[in-house]
């Protein structure tokens, strides 16, 4: 996004032994420590971060056979989802063109349209900072669910993920869960992979979800909240704040019981729609869940727009909304 302050101490690491020296250095200093993947999905206080940040920047991509790839975390996503993508090996294609490393994948269990990293994910290799000791974390270990994990939100700080494995389909045909890439290929023969994922970034950019040079729209952390998930006892409020009935509200399934909202239909509803904003920080014009900086925005702007945001979707429709970003500082 391009806002925040600076960090106090700064390090990359390159190896699972340097980040055994950058923890231990923490401690032994008694410094916070964050660690960094590709920062794309931040935001950081103009205060900064008064402790030692460290950026894992291990690489490497191992090629087991059977659709197993080994990755280190330090790898580039975008870049890894087209090795997979060339070697015919289907589970991530949908996922092209999002930002940041390897290492934050399993961390927030990112996901687009229609995959999520947790279908596709064996095991996680992490330091455990309490036990001091690397570990593997099979898929059922790291307790993956919508945009959570065991990383950031069970124990958040316990483990620095060095390396990932995936087991993708070989020969595999993509994925077509998401209504706008039905659209696309309605009437077509199966597309290839490297269709779906030419395709998938095609509608980033047109939302201002791909990084452009130039481009203030995509000055962004991408979606800014996350899809609220409610019971469905709850969706009549919801309906009648809206003007509408239950059933005619967009949603989906969420588990038992449950159903996911869309968010960026709760701003829109709740007035908050693309350009809204005076300022250096605004919706963006093209993505009504990205926040984005528009030149020369602070943190503090970012968050204001923020909280005006979630204070008026509470207000309107009685949800409240979560920041996915995670903030630093």
């Amino acid at each position: 996004m391009g806002v925040g302050g600076p960090a106090r101490y700064f390090c990359e690491v390159r190896s699972e032994e340097e980040v055994v020296v950058a923890v231990a250095w923490a401690k032994k200093h008694g410094q916070r420590l964050f660690v960094l993947g590709g920062g794309s999905n931040l935001l950081v206080r103009d205060a900064g971060f008064d402790g030692l940040v460290v950026r894992v920047d291990l690489r490497g991509i191992e090629v087991c056979g059977d659709g197993c790839l080994n990755v280190g975390a330090g790898e580039n996503w975008d870049a890894f989802v087209d090795r997979a993508v060339a070697m015919d090996l289907a589970g991530v294609e949908c996922l092209a063109g999002i930002p940041g490393s390897m290492g934050g994948t399993p961390v927030q269990n990112v996901g687009a349209y229609g995959q999520e990293v947790a279908e596709t994910i064996e095991e996680v290799r992490a330091f455990d900072r309490m036990k001091g000791e690397f570990v593997v974390l099979v898929r059922a270990a790291c307790r993956f669910r919508y945009r959570e994990s065991l990383f950031n939100s069970d124990e958040p700080g316990r483990y620095v993920v060095t390396q990932v494995r995936f087991r993708l389909r070989k020969e595999g045909v993509p994925t077509l869960r998401y209504a706008e890439l039905q659209r696309r290929f309605t009437g077509r023969q199966m597309p290839t992979l490297k269709e779906v994922a030419s395709a998938v970034r095609e509608i980033r950019r047109s939302k201002g979800m791909l990084l452009v040079e130039g481009d203030s729209d995509s000055r962004s952390a991408g979606s800014f909240f996350k899809n609220p998930v409610m019971e469905v006892g709850d969706m009549e409020r919801v309906a009648a704040a809206a003007g509408t009935e239950a059933d005619g509200l967009p949603q989906w399934p969420a588990g038992e019981g449950r159903v996911k909202l869309p968010a960026a239909w709760l701003l829109e509803h709740a007035g908050f729609v693309k350009g809204y904003g005076e300022g250096a920080a605004g919706i963006s014009t093209r993505h009504t869940l990205a926040l984005t900086n528009r030149g020369g925005a602070t943190c503090a702007d970012i968050e204001r727009l923020q909280d005006e945001i979630v204070r008026g979707v509470r207000e309107r429709f009685g949800v409240r909304l979560e920041r996915e970003p995670v903030l630093v500082g």
